[in-house]
């Protein structure tokens, strides 16, 4: 079976998901030349990558990029398009209006997450376009495939639901400096801060963690809201580790292995590929029992689920986990099962060649 892998966004999951399909068929995939590097470099060498150059959103010579990229589906004639969820509305519009192979698209959100600024404008009324023009779609956790039945009419048979895999492996394949040890008592919280990620619940609960385990320290890293509205009056740098700015892929190997625990105290989520790396790096989740993150960790199992806005029972629940060793273990141990389990890339593309061959039957 010929199939093509467009990787436009969602690089380390695309590529780790590419290196394992690579096993099943004959893969070619087609990725932006201006995005490419670091995924080419850690590519199966089995793997056919056609690159092409895509401007920026409002450049029209986009026009020229989707002629490109149309160009080369058509060379390789493959019996499957499979695409990592896209909001650009150039694609969008060229599925619209092109035929297009049989279409199977990865969707890791419906709608986009209030209060992030970088979302694409317009991108909730044009998303919907990639969810009617695909045969099937793979979505990450129940509440999506639900949502997508109940909010845009999809076909319960259309969806299936495969979880997000562990991509500490793709930041691994990366040269690297040794891997620091884990640090006691610190927690992280990882990824684009925006709103609803609920920091502001987290550094509400970080006093009344003090109380109890003086020597915590929570490392805040990444890249959205100005931190500064957080800590009017500076704060104490024993207890912070700021890294307010693009965290490169060494560096996010090195904060996931130096942390304890990793913190999603959310108040909203479909799904959470933090949570996939940590796991990967077999760091237990503590999250907000809300969303997708509910399917996603295994409460008492491999981390724990509070209430989400609930300063106090987040608290609480780092405050056991720090103190609990037997618990701790447990789940480190269980966080590495899983990436051998669920969250394997194997297992993973198995499934995902199932939907495949679903698909070519069907037409």
């Amino acid at each position: 079976m010929k199939v093509v892998l467009l990787n436009l966004c969602f690089k380390e999951y695309a590529t780790e998901l590419a290196n394992s399909l690579v096993n099943y068929v004959d893969l070619t995939v087609i990725q932006q030349e201006n995005k490419d590097q670091d995924a080419r470099e850690v590519l199966d060498p089995r793997i056919s990558v056609m690159t092409f150059n895509k401007p920026k959103m409002r450049d029209p010579r986009n026009m020229q990029a989707m002629g490109e990229m149309m160009g080369f589906i058509r060379q390789v004639n493959p019996d499957i398009l499979h695409v990592q969820e896209v909001n650009d509305i150039w694609y969008l519009l060229t599925i619209l209006f092109q035929k297009m192979p049989p279409l199977v698209t990865t969707i890791h959100d419906i709608c986009s997450h209030p209060g992030d600024a970088t979302k694409v404008f317009g991108s909730d009324y044009t998303r919907p376009i990639a969810f009617y023009r695909s045969q099937k779609i793979i979505v990450h956790t129940e509440q999506i495939k639900t949502a997508l039945n109940q909010k845009y009419s999809i076909p319960n048979d259309k969806v299936h639901v495969f979880p997000h895999g562990e991509i500490a492996t793709w930041y691994k394949r990366h040269p690297h400096q040794d891997i620091p040890e884990k640090e006691p008592f610190t927690l992280l919280f990882f990824g684009r801060i925006w709103p609803y990620k609920g920091l502001k619940y987290l550094l509400e609960a970080m006093p009344l963690v003090a109380e109890k385990i003086p020597q915590v320290k929570l490392i805040i890293a990444g890249r959205g809201e100005n931190i500064e509205q957080y800590f009017p009056n500076g704060y104490d740098q024993k207890r912070y580790e700021i890294l307010n700015q693009f965290i490169s892929n060494e560096d996010v190997i090195k904060l996931f292995a130096r942390s304890t625990i990793t913190v999603l105290p959310y108040i909203e989520a479909s799904q959470s590929g933090v949570a996939a790396l940590s796991y990967g790096m077999g760091t237990p989740v503590i999250a907000s029992d809300i969303g997708g993150l509910s399917e996603i960790v295994k409460h008492q199992q491999d981390g724990l689920l509070v209430p989400p806005r609930d300063v106090k029972s987040l608290a609480a629940a780092i405050i056991n986990l720090l103190q609990n060793q037997e618990l701790y273990q447990k789940m480190q141990v269980a966080t590495l099962i899983r990436c051998q389990q669920d969250l394997n890339w194997s297992n993973i593309a198995e499934k995902t060649v199932g939907v495949y061959h679903q698909l070519v039957q069907n037409k």
